[in-house]
């Protein structure tokens, strides 16, 4: 077994110990390099009230390299585009083997919470946070509420 896959089942057995409310993560075979997540929206924020379904392909070289998360579900959001990609440091330049695939979600639930609309992927949307936040807030609970109120499948895939 490769180091990847020691690593990957040891933090699926140290999730499903003590999961992180809010988030589930489970994955799509016994391959261990292929994940889905489900994430819920912050509290407080326009996501609240949201599942946000996440696909994880995790490298064959994890941990010294990041996992690629991609969004399956649309979310009005500055460093999120339109196909689902994330725009954040994390995944990128400030990668560390230290982190997890939970603790990636977590930053991911923080990033939903406080958008950086400064590093932006869709600079509309950044341009739209900085200078009309009620516009914003408004577009993201509609986003939200039209594309993240039903994700039954993950759910019923996971036995949640």
């Amino acid at each position: 077994m490769s180091g990847a896959m020691k690593r990957l089942r040891l933090e699926y057995k140290n999730f499903q110990e003590k999961p992180d409310g809010g988030i589930h993560i489970q994955p799509k075979s016994d391959n261990f390099l292929d994940w889905v997540a489900v994430i819920e929206g912050p509290k407080g924020t326009p996501y609240e009230g949201g599942s946000f379904t996440i696909n994880i392909e995790v490298p064959p070289s994890y941990p010294f390299n990041p996992p690629k998360l991609r969004f399956k579900t649309p979310v009005y959001h500055p460093n999120i585009s339109r196909d689902g990609r994330i725009c954040m440091d994390l995944l990128k330049r400030n990668w560390s083997p230290a982190l997890t695939l939970s603790s990636l979600l977590i930053s991911l639930v923080s990033l939903m919470g406080a958008p950086n609309p400064d590093d932006p992927l869709v600079f509309t949307i950044a341009d739209t946070y900085k200078n009309d936040r009620e516009l914003f807030d408004l577009t993201a609970m509609h986003w939200t509420r039209a594309y993240a109120t039903d994700n039954t499948d993950f759910m019923n895939h996971c036995g949640i």
